[in-house]
């Protein structure tokens, strides 16, 4: 690879590729894989993701929201995408563009009946999401028999999965409270399947289930995280590798005397004669303000080099005293060091809040490294 000489988010393919194999030897062979390319694929580029999971096997893609598939679909993707985050506003898109919705509430399920009828399909698929314990969105157990009562009464729409999500399947402390999700979905599912004519098939491992509850697998399951290089472990992370990479270059590099200030509201006082480096790359590109002040870093010819003031929208200042560069050098503000593992620690949160956050603004290159 060049050296970069402006701020880039390099998508490494092999390391997609890399982490895909790693998830599927986990799995049985005959189970499908549908890969969730949501929120520009985790900050990435869903479309390129999308094409060489396609080339890797991918049978099912999942996105969060009807823009989002579109965009795969302009891109000339024929994958089923399963619209994880439907409303009666977006169905006209959703089967406009061929994408089928998750169904999680009796009146989503017979808002979307009246919708399909209306538009004179048939068989219309539609995946039937189940709440176990996430309490965010899904139909309860006490559902089920309204649900087949309303799909016996048409012949608009058709069964086509049952899944439900795991609340905190990387959480060995959590083993009882995943296996009663598991357990919950597993008689929820088999009581839709009995009544049906036809086989839905059922999904509920995320990249955690798929490591730590392989026998829940069923006929598919859900990878996200896992796939762009985090297993929520630091174990697992040792098998896969960051799929993207945030560089950035050296704009200008100042030499700050002692009792001197940098930044918005003075906040780094030189304690000594300091030489910092500033970098073309701030909070609007989705560096956090909370990284200033010497919690996060970057690294600088492999050397780390701390952030100090306050993180600017545009830009953030380091300090490279003790490292041997000039403007130009190229910059890695996370990737493999650091990780997005490593940085997000230090302010609290989790690797996708920092890989999602990445601006559109930032240019995106496709590599294979």
């Amino acid at each position: 690879m060049q050296k970069t000489t402006e701020t880039v988010l390099e998508i490494d393919l092999n390391a997609l590729r890399q982490n895909y194999q790693y998830l599927t030897s986990k799995i049985d062979k005959t189970t499908e894989v549908m890969g969730v390319v949501k929120a520009f694929g985790y900050g990435s580029d869903a479309v390129a993701v999308a094409k060489e999971l396609i080339s890797l096997g991918v049978s099912y893609f999942a996105v969060a929201y009807p823009d989002e598939g579109i965009a795969l679909r302009n891109a000339g993707i024929k994958t089923p995408i399963l619209v994880l985050h439907p409303l009666p506003a977006t169905f006209k898109k959703i089967v406009t563009y061929s994408m089928e919705p998750a169904i999680y509430s009796r009146s989503m399920m017979q808002q979307f009946i009246t919708f399909a009828e209306k538009e004179n399909v048939t068989d219309y698929p539609i995946h039937l999401k189940f709440n176990t314990g996430l309490n965010r969105l899904g139909f309860t157990a006490d559902d089920t028999a309204f649900i087949l009562e309303n799909v016996s009464k048409t012949n608009s729409v058709k069964i086509q999965s049952v899944f439900s999500h795991l609340a905190a399947s990387e959480d060995h402390l959590e083993k009882d409270f995943t296996k009663s999700q598991l357990d919950q979905f597993r008689s929820i599912s088999e009581i839709i399947l009995e009544k049906l004519p036809y086989k839905p098939f059922r999904h509920t491992l995320n990249t955690s289930g798929v490591l730590n509850y392989p026998e829940a697998q069923y006929d598919m399951v859900r990878t996200g995280i896992g796939l762009y290089g985090f297993g929520n472990d630091p174990k697992e992370n040792s098998h896969l590798k960051p799929v993207a990479t945030l560089k950035t270059v050296i704009s200008q590099i100042h030499t700050v005397k002692k009792g001197e200030t940098v930044g918005y509201n003075r906040a780094f006082k030189a304690s000594e004669t300091t030489k910092t480096a500033t970098l073309p790359v701030g909070h609007a590109d989705g560096i956090k303000r909370l990284f200033g002040n010497k919690r996060g870093w970057v690294t600088v010819h492999g050397k780390k080099a701390y952030i100090i003031g306050n993180v600017c929208m545009d830009m953030i200042m380091i300090d490279v005293t003790e490292i041997d560069c000039e403007e130009g050098d190229e910059v890695i503000v996370f990737g493999e060091n650091p990780s997005a593992d490593e940085l997000t620690q230090v302010i609290n949160t989790i690797p996708y809040e920092l890989i999602t956050g990445i601006s559109q603004r930032v240019k995106r290159v496709i590599c294979r490294k």
